[in-house]
């Protein structure tokens, strides 16, 4: 995973001539990862993609660590942050370290006088409120609540929004997104123990092709700054393309959760990888069935990893006081585990309606101005409260 997919009119033979109906030719573009030698797509444009008209200033989007270093637990109210009508200005990174920014957003509008292009980070948005579509080169994916939208470095989009009532929960990666290496086989189909596969994946659909020239905003990202390009033609003029290199969705109700007699550790739920950290998507689902066992989950030491998890939807047998949109953190240098009471309670439960996202990067988190804006600061406490 991913797998070849195609999409529109391409040529039988790549590389070849592959011309309108005028006789003038389509250009082809190879968009490709590790240079020639990993991942890639081709794609048949109406116009060239290098008809740059100007290259306005760019626009600093550096995150900043308020807290470059922590060892507490903490926990962010997100819902807290005030929605705002662009889409990027409406992100706010949170947690990030040099593998991955977290960001929280809420964006009322959608994308319609721009479109945006990540350069170096693959991007895993997650629809917590809100529905509509995503809008690509590659076609269109709907999305609703629940759904990750997974999104290569270097593809331009937009979001199209049905309303003003949107969350979303945000990883930039500076590393290929990919599923688990240990639910593929060595030809990259999905194995029969997986919890999900390449039935539920979301593709790209209803190519359209917008043969369009004037002033077409692209706001592209590099090294933390954002630059408005303004090209010649429409970004979407594609008619057709095939490859491996391109975006998808999955619904995380759709994930299948994996469980046993007694407690089930975290990799259990890991549904993405990146380079020196895992995106796990917690569930609703049975609990363990052994005659003693204790669904709450046991003290853990965090010895290698801090543990980001956000909070979906659901109650959580380990957690009190838990808020849709609650980020809560745990360092790597101490343990945590279930809240006062909550083991007890657990024991003779039969199932859970939790929904959560966690993350956990291999190397410490720094924590940015808007997260402690929104931080509850008797969070450390409420183990002994």
């Amino acid at each position: 995973m991913p797998f070849y997919y195609r999409l529109g009119k391409i040529p039988q033979k790549r590389h070849t001539q592959f011309r309108k109906e005028d006789g003038s030719l389509y250009s082809e573009e190879l968009i490709s990862t590790e240079g020639f030698s990993s991942l890639y797509s081709l794609v048949y444009h109406s116009h060239p993609p290098t008809l740059v008209k100007e290259v306005e200033e760019p626009i600093n989007a550096e995150p900043i660590a308020a807290l470059p270093k922590n060892l507490k637990n903490r926990s962010f109210l997100t819902f807290k942050t005030k929605p705002t009508d662009d889409f990027l200005s409406s992100r706010v990174v949170m947690l990030y370290n040099k593998d991955v920014y977290i960001t929280c957003a809420a964006p009322k509008k959608s994308m319609t006088d721009y479109f945006y292009k990540n350069a170096d980070a693959d991007e895993v948005i997650f629809i917590h409120e809100g529905s509509g579509v995503l809008k690509t080169l590659y076609g269109q994916i709907p999305f609703e609540y629940g759904d990750y939208l997974v999104i290569p470095r270097g593809i331009i989009y937009q979001m199209h929004f049905n309303d003003e009532n949107n969350r979303l929960f945000i990883t930039e990666s500076f590393s290929p997104i990919r599923p688990p290496k240990r639910y593929l086989n060595t030809f990259g189909q999905f194995l029969e123990h997986s919890p999900y596969c390449e039935r539920d994946l979301k593709l790209p659909q209803d190519l359209k092709t917008y043969d369009e020239k004037g002033d077409f905003k692209v706001m592209i990202k590099k090294q933390d700054l954002i630059y408005p390009y303004i090209y010649a033609t429409h970004p979407f003029d594609a008619i057709g393309w095939d490859g491996y290199q391109y975006p998808y969705g999955f619904s995380i109700h759709n994930y299948e959760p994996i469980t046993g007699r007694v407690h089930m550790p975290p990799p259990i739920h890991q549904t993405f990888e990146g380079h020196n950290f895992v995106i796990c998507s917690f569930v609703p689902r049975l609990y363990d069935y052994h005659p003693l066992s204790i669904p709450a989950p046991y003290n853990h030491s965090n010895v290698d990893s801090d543990e980001v998890l956000y909070y979906v939807d659901g109650d959580f047998m380990s957690r009190k006081h838990v808020e849709r949109g609650m980020i809560s953190l745990h360092p790597k240098g101490i343990p945590h585990g279930p809240h006062p009471g909550t083991v007890e309670k657990s024991i003779g439960k039969t199932e859970t309606k939790e929904l959560a996202v966690m993350i956990d990067p291999f190397y410490p988190l720094m924590i940015t101005q808007a997260a402690l804006d929104c931080e509850d600061p008797h969070y450390y406490k409420s183990w002994v409260e």
